[in-house]
């Protein structure tokens, strides 16, 4: 009898306020929502204690669900530079902490994670709900904008899987010539 392989992928939507994060598997040829949710801050905190309580928060999920790789969306464009600066330091802090989990990390823009899922970079984002939805077999109904995107982040790594397993075959297997 075939053992099914799995393949969990962490998915993450930075932010300070609101970080969304989702982890997706594969099994059998499919993608499946395995968590999904939301790491929220209070603004009542300082900013340190804030990125602190994501990364204790982001351990926890790696802890429970051992995904094998993770995905974070990069920053594309702000128009308040202050929160550009406060999302890019807690996008340092779930970098960091992904990294001392030993996960491979991919990271994505954007244009990057609409196309890979709609065929087009510029896809509204009711668009791309509708597909991470679709892709996952989830409910019709209400997804939280900062979850549906970080599951539409792990969704645009599994896509990408078969490249980043086939490069890191050859980088393994001496060429022959």
């Amino acid at each position: 009898m075939k053992r099914n392989k799995t393949q969990r992928i962490l998915g993450i939507d930075p932010g300070f306020g609101r970080l969304g994060y989702g982890i997706i598997e594969q099994r059998n040829g499919a993608w499946r929502a395995v968590v999904y949710g939301l790491i929220e801050t209070s603004a009542e905190l300082s900013f340190a204690e804030r990125l602190c309580e994501i990364r204790d928060d982001l351990v926890k999920i790696i802890q429970k669900y051992r995904p094998a790789s993770a995905s974070v969306e990069e920053l594309f464009f702000y128009k308040n530079v202050t929160t550009a600066i406060e999302v890019g330091q807690a996008r340092g802090v779930v970098l960091l902490t992904l990294s001392e989990a030993g996960l491979p990390i991919e990271e994505f823009t954007p244009l990057e994670i609409k196309k890979s899922l709609t065929g087009y970079g510029r896809a509204e984002k009711s668009q791309l709900q509708y597909m991470v939805k679709v892709i996952l077999g989830l409910k019709p109904g209400r997804l939280q904008d900062d979850a549906a995107d970080a599951l539409a982040v792990a969704l645009a790594a599994g896509a990408n899987l078969p490249f980043t397993q086939a490069l890191k075959r050859s980088r393994r297997s001496p060429r022959s010539g």
